[in-house]
């Protein structure tokens, strides 16, 4: 079953996207477009009209031999036989070659009927119908010439009849006034009729079509909440582990741990803050497309900053006997930079440069361009002597899961995303990525930061640890993951807080009815009772308790709903200790 269940959510994502497209192109097209790929309703249009028609000519063909004219009734009863041709074609052979003889016997019957009639019956009103009716039965996207021919020829009909005083094909006419006491009122319903007519199927198609579009919207909008929901599931299960390896590798760090092993744990500690944010960016690759990153700038040393990249990529290195090279200049001062954004770039360009180089080295670049008192311009750059790019793959790679060409993505697998990421984030900073490749030869990736500097002391104002006034202070830890639980309670523990647990949300409204807690830390997602459910029946007995969630989506609507059940705030996971124990603290201070 849950089998089935994920094919359908996944497949919904797919008609998510497609619905999007589809919605925004044909809100945007005339109606004539529907028609062009909806063939069998202009087959019904040709048809009907052709027998409408049909009827009306033969009304006329009668009125002929009643008012004693053998010829315009001869040609009346021709033109209603080419009417019975058009509609027989449109239903059982070549729909163009029936329109073009419907509106060639449509313009013919009344351009005849007006110049035997005369001026005083006004047969030409019906030439108004002929004007418009191109516009339904063609595609003015695929059948352009056609709705410009055959709307035009009733125009120049009609100036040809006024110009010649109705004398176009004849020069005996009808009493005037026999004309306007007899034929006139024929005329006029006539027009009236077949106007209607096309008024009222013009207005049918609109309702139909845009009836169907409504249905399409709504269908793509259920469709994208099962991508959301999908997503925010699949956020969820991959942030829990990843909770663990970046709040495991914090508490190690902090358990004095020898000199080698503190090397190996920060390295871990940095590998799963660069997984976190390669998460962030797939799940939320909007803020990509948008350009609205949000940095986070802070003092740090640039030597340190990319000090682990040597030994996280040194082994991939090794097996494929290359060598990776880091050359940092010695005078860089102390900066402020989105630290983690800033490493994510250069894990992305020096992970692709090894993927693509099979011999010969990749070498990182880091270097200070120019400074003054207050800033530095920073080049960094990361070059290799891999497969290089021809002119129309370097504009390629820039989109987003897209790779130089198929037999890139076949020999050296990828999702295509890395690079689009490095742009993103570049951009942010206010620079842009340049590319020097040539093919067979290698490649260099480079660009320049304007960083503002600062003083030694702010780097070690920013490492110092910080000293929180936790004592005496409960915390309510709501959480069904037992690694979490482990986790979350060594960390808060070494800060001083006396930690109770609830498995899920039923347990924790119970244990907030009988205790006093200075703080609750939410999880969204549990058996028994969610989050958002235990969060509002906690705010019907009690408003003042702070209550944090914990949570591992990073979708607005899910930030709306932490809102919405009366949570005062939230931290993602997995979430970096310092950030939830400042939360903490905050929600404490301002709640004593």
């Amino acid at each position: 079953m849950c089998k089935y269940k994920e094919f359908e959510i996944v497949s919904n994502i797919s008609i998510a996207f497609d619905f999007k497209i589809k919605i925004n192109n044909l809100a945007t097209k005339p109606i004539s477009f529907f028609m062009a790929d909806f063939s069998q309703t202009r087959v019904k249009l040709v048809f009907s009209l052709s027998i409408l028609t049909t009827i009306i000519t033969l009304i006329w063909f009668f009125i002929a031999r009643a008012i004693d004219m053998p010829e315009l009734s001869n040609y009346l009863g021709i033109t209603a036989i080419l009417f019975v041709i058009s509609g027989l074609l449109s239903k059982y052979g070549n729909l163009t070659i029936a329109r073009v003889i419907y509106l060639i016997a449509l313009n013919l019957s009344v351009s005849l009927t007006a110049s035997f009639i005369g001026k005083g019956g006004s047969v030409e009103f019906v030439l108004m119908f002929a004007i418009g009716l191109p516009f339904l039965f063609f595609s003015y996207r695929k059948e352009k010439i056609y709705v410009g021919l055959f709307s035009v020829l009733p125009g120049i009909i009609w100036i040809l009849l006024h110009s010649t005083d109705f004398k176009l094909f004849t020069d005996t006419q009808m009493d005037r006034e026999l004309a306007i006491n007899t034929v006139y009122p024929v005329s006029v319903i006539s027009t009236i009729v077949l106007v209607t007519f096309q008024l009222v199927y013009f207005s049918f198609l609109n309702a139909r079509y845009y009836s169907k579009i409504h249905n399409k919207k709504d269908e793509a909008i259920e469709a994208s909440n099962a991508k959301s929901q999908f997503l925010s599931t699949m956020s969820h299960e991959i942030r829990t582990p990843l909770n663990a390896i970046i709040g495991l590798s914090y508490i190690l760090s902090e358990s004095n741990p020898r000199p080698d092993q503190k090397e190996n744990i920060e390295a871990l500690n940095y590998s799963g803050k660069i997984l976190l944010n390669l998460l962030n960016n797939v799940l939320d690759f909007s803020k990509m497309e948008s350009k609205s990153i949000e940095l986070d700038p802070i003092p740090a040393d640039i030597s340190n900053v990319v000090k682990q990249i040597k030994k996280i990529h040194e082994s991939s290195c090794l097996k494929k006997g290359i060598e990776l090279k880091l050359e940092i200049d010695d005078d860089i001062p102390i900066v402020l930079l989105d630290v983690v954004r800033f490493n994510q770039v250069i894990n992305n360009l020096v992970s692709n440069a090894i993927k693509f180089t099979d011999k010969g080295s990749v070498t990182l670049l880091i270097k200070k361009k120019t400074a003054t008192d207050k800033s530095i311009i920073l080049h960094t750059e990361v070059r290799d002597t891999g497969i290089g790019l021809t002119q129309k793959q370097q504009e390629k790679i820039w989109e987003a899961f897209t790779q130089a060409s198929s037999s890139t993505n076949r020999l050296y697998g990828g999702t295509g995303l890395g690079l689009s990421i490095v742009k993103g984030i570049v951009t942010a900073m206010n620079s842009k990525v340049i590319i020097d490749s040539t093919l067979n030869e290698g490649s260099r990736f480079y660009f320049d930061l304007e960083l503002n500097t600062v003083s030694d002391h702010e780097l070690e104002k920013q490492s110092e640890k910080k000293e929180y006034g936790f004592k005496g202070k409960k915390v309510l830890l709501v959480e069904d993951n037992l690694i979490n639980v482990m986790v979350g309670k060594q960390i808060l523990e070494k800060a001083g807080l006396e930690i109770s647990v609830a498995n899920d949300g039923k347990q924790a409204v119970d244990m907030v009815k009988e205790n006093h807690y200075d703080t609750v830390l939410m999880d969204i997602q549990m058996p028994v009772m969610d989050g958002y459910t235990a969060s509002t029946e906690i705010r019907k007995f009690n408003t003042k308790i702070p209550i944090l969630a914990l949570s591992a989506s990073v979708f607005v609507e899910v930030k709306n709903k932490i809102r919405d059940s009366g949570m005062d705030g939230f931290v993602y996971k997995p979430f970096d200790p310092k950030d939830l124990l400042n939360k903490i603290e905050e929600m404490i201070n301002i709640n004593s």
